[in-house]
């Protein structure tokens, strides 16, 4: 698929019009290594930050502040080669309360087999909103860009300044969304092998161990009060996307008729190979 830069320009110029830089990279002053016994590792002055994994325990860190909508860019290069079973996150979350969640896990493959980008969010304590999407390039080569937009409006997922998936705000509708609730940003490497690789059949290997994943270029933007549409141009982009690699929905499985009925025209396309991604794990 191709998308001409001046798409991709719209489309960014539509996702960060509303946010204000808050937040420009150094892990040292806006993270703290939380979890991993000396497996996580912040570098090059605060630029960048490492989380390993071997088969005694995987790493994990947060952000220090909690956020009320914002707009959340990072750069990742994932685990080249077997990383199958393993599992590489940047999400958000209220960690308290009626649970809030917007997450992005990188569920790791066999050598040759593409990475799942795996999506879902959590409103009031209410999962199932999985969306999971084959990468369309090897994120083990080289750094590529994530991101969370979340808005009172809506959550837009990008990859490479992309959007991959909207969610859009139904609460007039008694569809629950989080926006009630600041969330922390998260980010971990843990072992997910009974589920994430071919639906648990392909466990992690562990001879090459210890595995790392890499990230720099933390940027946080808080959102600054405006309301913010997509165009006609974005939604087309986001339907091309779900229509050549999106490989499950949880809209297939039953889940939330009134806002799967209700949702935006992209979130009603149908994956071409539902069955080759994991089953809803929540």
């Amino acid at each position: 698929m191709s998308i001409s830069s001046s798409s991709l320009l719209l489309l960014f110029s539509v996702s960060i019009c509303c946010f204000v830089v808050t937040s420009k990279g150094d892990f040292n002053t806006d993270t703290k290594i939380t979890w991993g016994d000396g497996r996580a590792k912040i570098t090059e002055g605060g630029k960048a930050l490492t989380l390993s994994i071997d088969k005694t325990l995987g790493s994990g860190f947060q952000s220090k502040k909690d956020y009320l909508f914002a707009r959340f860019d990072v750069e990742m290069k994932l685990i080249p080669g077997n990383a199958a079973g393993l599992v590489t996150t940047f999400y958000l979350s209220s960690l308290e309360g009626s649970h809030d969640e917007v997450d992005m896990e990188f569920l790791g493959n066999v050598t040759g087999e593409p990475y799942t980008l795996h999506t879902n969010i959590y409103a009031q304590g209410e999962g199932h909103r999985e969306r999971g999407f084959h990468l369309w390039f090897d994120p083990s080569a080289k750094f590529h860009q994530y991101s969370i937009v979340w808005n009172p409006e809506r959550i837009i997922f990008m990859v490479d300044n992309k959007a991959v998936r909207v969610h859009e705000n139904l609460a007039n509708l008694g569809v629950p969304f989080p926006a009630k609730q600041p969330m922390w940003l998260i980010a971990s490497l843990w072992n997910g092998d009974q589920w994430a690789t071919q639906k648990g059949r392909i466990k992690a290997n562990w001879t090459h161990a210890p595995y790392t994943a890499h990230y720099r270029n933390l940027v946080i933007t808080k959102y600054a009060g405006n309301n913010q549409t997509l165009t006609n141009l974005d939604e087309k982009n986001i339907r091309s996307v779900q229509d050549k690699f999106m490989i499950y929905d949880y809209c297939d499985y039953g889940v939330h008729p009134l806002e799967c009925e209700k949702q935006n025209s992209q979130a009603n396309e149908k994956p071409k190979n539902s069955n080759s991604g994991p089953a809803p794990k929540n």
